[in-house]
């Protein structure tokens, strides 16, 4: 008897298991990553100068200074990369790097990008580590953060900047959606409940407001401050106003994803499975979409491997979150082909310190196209190590 409930249970769990088991090597891309990380770090020594793009012909990163958004990212990827390994020596490394960022918990012209910036940063940090010195820093950029939002409008300020010079009175964008977590797990860790209501709002709001009935997305809403009403939707980073930005659209899979885990609210789990459904079916034939999905010119147009990751990372873990086996599986193996696409034809070739390759910044604007980009390696990375996980079990 003993031994068939054995079988049974070695059976059960090989079903449980078998939807992980896609193939994909994942260590190999991690131990690929790894390699140019220690590269990186062998060039650049400065902590308050962060890894943000590689111009065209060069090998080294561009870097940043730490009031930059995308700060964040490189002391994210020494984390995920300690993570990984367990090495000392990059647990110091991130350390390092992190500690620079403190500032942005009150920054003389805060934006929404603290999430970005110090929950990748400080919070990858006290997940790993428990550093008690972390935990006041992120509540206190997570004050910052709530303090930006408008009751009115029901949404949290994005480009304090933008008032002034374009005339956005409350202006949100899409980017938005992925600093809410830093919000959910701040009020969840000591600090103020508010922040949980703020962070549903502005979700609510946003999907409301961002979200279009076919699931794709705009890039900015402008709202009156006053009366909160909708004023106008547009665009800065997109084709179009009414197109669909690649990353955008990856920054609504993966924040509608993180409110349904953090709320299990099922209208964020719809919505995510939504602008999900519509990023995966308008990918061309590779699975790493144009800059933008309406770009006029495609196929001759710029992908941007940096949506392409953004919505692996954030696909990998929405099928762990959808009960439906049929659907988890389906999200579970597009993302799975998006890294092996990423893996086989947008990988560096080592003659640079970048993992991926191909990624657009900001083309309207012709800044950082068809480059690498820090947080293209960021979410690439961090949908390795998660569908690592799911292959282990962990």
């Amino acid at each position: 008897m003993k031994n068939l409930l054995l079988l049974i249970s070695t059976f059960i769990l090989f079903i449980a298991c078998k939807r992980e088991n896609t193939g994909f090597d994942t260590d190999k891309y991690l131990d690929f990553a790894l390699q140019q990380v220690n590269l990186a770090l062998e060039s650049n020594d400065d902590a308050f100068q962060s890894p943000r793009q590689i111009k065209p012909g060069d090998v080294t990163w561009s870097t940043s200074h730490v009031n930059d958004w995308t700060t964040g990212f490189w002391p994210g990827i020494l984390w995920y990369m300690y993570e990984y390994t367990g090495d000392p020596n990059l647990k110091e490394k991130a350390r390092k790097w992190t500690l620079p960022l403190e500032g942005a918990k009150n920054r003389e012209r805060p934006n929404h990008d603290l999430g970005f910036m110090v929950f990748n940063s400080f919070g990858n940090g006290y997940r790993l580590v428990n550093d008690p010195s972390y935990l006041p820093i992120i509540l206190e950029t997570a004050d910052s953060l709530a303090a930006m939002f408008n009751p009115n409008a029901g949404t949290i300020l994005s480009w304090p900047w933008a008032i002034k010079e374009y005339g956005w009175n409350h202006n949100t964008i899409i980017d938005n959606m992925m600093n809410l977590e830093l919000l959910f797990w701040a009020s969840k860790n000591g600090g103020n409940e508010s922040w949980y209501d703020i962070a549903v709002t502005h979700a609510l709001t946003t999907m409301h407001n961002h979200v279009r009935d076919d699931y794709s997305t705009y890039h900015i809403v402008l709202y009156d401050s006053i009366s909160g009403d909708v004023l106008n939707k547009t665009k800065y980073q997109g084709y179009a106003d009414d197109s669909m930005w690649s990353r955008g659209q990856a920054w609504a899979i993966y924040g509608f994803t993180t409110c349904y885990r953090e709320t299990g609210m099922e209208i964020f789990l719809e919505t995510a499975k939504g602008v999900a459904t519509t990023f995966i079916n308008r990918l061309p034939d590779d699975y790493v979409p144009y800059w933008d999905f309406d770009a006029p010119n495609a196929p001759d147009e710029y992908k941007d491997a940096s949506a392409a990751a953004v919505a692996a990372s954030a696909l990998i873990e929405l099928s762990t979150l959808i009960e439906d086996k049929k659907q988890s599986e389906w999200f579970h193996q597009n993302a799975i082909n998006i890294l092996r696409s990423l893996s086989n034809n947008y990988l560096s070739d080592g003659s640079n310190h970048a993992a991926l390759w191909h990624s657009v910044g900001n083309l309207p604007v012709n800044s950082e196209i068809d480059v690498p980009i820090i947080y293209a390696d960021y979410y690439f990375i961090e949908a390795l190590l998660r569908e690592r996980k799911l292959q282990n079990n962990i």
